[in-house]
């Protein structure tokens, strides 16, 4: 046979086999779609997979929705999992110059995008940086959110003993003092390394960790200067929290930094009823050991009844 008439063969072949790969992808069910809202006057991206109850994901400080990863493969299966990267997160170009980055702002996106979905309260998980945000949604807007579930809130304005949120404060300047001098200092890189490294008290997480995370950290490096101009975060009261009535689920990690410690219990001791869960890990709980994180999680939206996908 001669070669020029083999070839085609083999192309043909070839542009079959990729074709099939491609439809392939196109069609995997474990893929998230990735979406986009108009809220507030700015384009909010997310990501969206699953069907059921909704299910809304809100990152952390210097992440975006890639940090929920693995829950997502997990909460996919049963509800309609949303992911949100909030107003200057993310790879998207900023609205704006990064004036308006503040914990209400982010609020308002919030709720503004709930309201969007147009599918009723949602699910609301919140983590670190993103708690306290997602506690002033609950405070403001408590008709949109029907469950709210925090890992380790970023606050201790509710803390009502002063002796232990001062020593909890000496603790977060310890874990974020690097990076902030870093930022401060125009090295928008090195805050992105040494924030985590600080906030999990792990030397070795940026060797450690997969690229993707490395990635996701640098991504977002450049919400440190917006975050050193930000005003300071509203002062949620215990008063405030005790307002609370829906189901709440808040978890700490058992190895995780005093500052996170007394920030989860503080705010388990202010909400009526609420869950409060020690799981394996530290701050970053949710991505280096998410299974328990996960059940905890799902069982929560089964006792809040929030409606799985048939």
């Amino acid at each position: 046979m001669k070669l020029t008439s083999v070839l085609p063969r083999i192309a043909i072949n070839l542009l079959a086999s990729l074709l099939a790969v491609g439809f392939a992808v196109a069609a995997d069910p474990t893929a998230p779609e990735i979406k986009q809202a108009t809220t507030n006057g700015v384009t909010l991206v997310y990501q969206e997979q699953g069907d059921g109850a909704p299910v809304l994901f809100v990152h952390g400080c210097c992440t975006d929705y890639r940090a929920w990863d693995a829950q997502r493969r997990v909460i996919a299966q049963h509800y309609r999992f949303i992911g949100l990267n909030m107003r200057y997160f993310g790879t998207a170009p900023w609205p704006d110059d990064g004036s308006k980055y503040s914990h209400q702002t982010n609020a308002d996106d919030i709720a503004a995008f709930i309201r969007g979905l147009n599918a009723g309260p949602v699910d609301l998980v919140g983590w670190s940086y993103s708690g306290p945000i997602v506690m002033l949604v609950v405070l403001q807007h408590p008709e949109l959110v029907h469950s709210l579930t925090i890992h380790e809130p970023g606050s201790l304005t509710y803390v009502t003993d002063p002796a232990i949120a001062k020593t909890a404060s000496e603790d977060r300047a310890a874990a974020l003092g690097p990076a902030i001098a870093a930022a401060k200092a125009g090295d928008l890189a090195g805050a992105a390394r040494l924030a985590p490294i600080g906030v999990n008290h792990q030397p070795d997480f940026w060797e450690t960790t997969t690229p993707e995370i490395r990635t996701m950290f640098l991504d977002n490096a450049r919400t440190w200067t917006a975050a050193l101009a930000a005003p300071p975060q509203p002062s949620i009261t215990c008063e405030m929290l005790h307002q609370i009535k829906i189901p709440v689920l808040i978890t700490v990690g058992a190895d995780t930094r005093s500052y996170y410690h007394v920030a989860a219990e503080g705010a388990a001791g202010c909400i009526p009823g609420a869950q409060f869960v020690t799981i394996p890990g530290r701050h970053l709980a949710i991505a280096q050991q998410p299974e328990a994180f996960n059940a905890a999680l799902l069982q929560l939206l089964a006792k809040a009844g929030s409606r799985p996908r048939i």
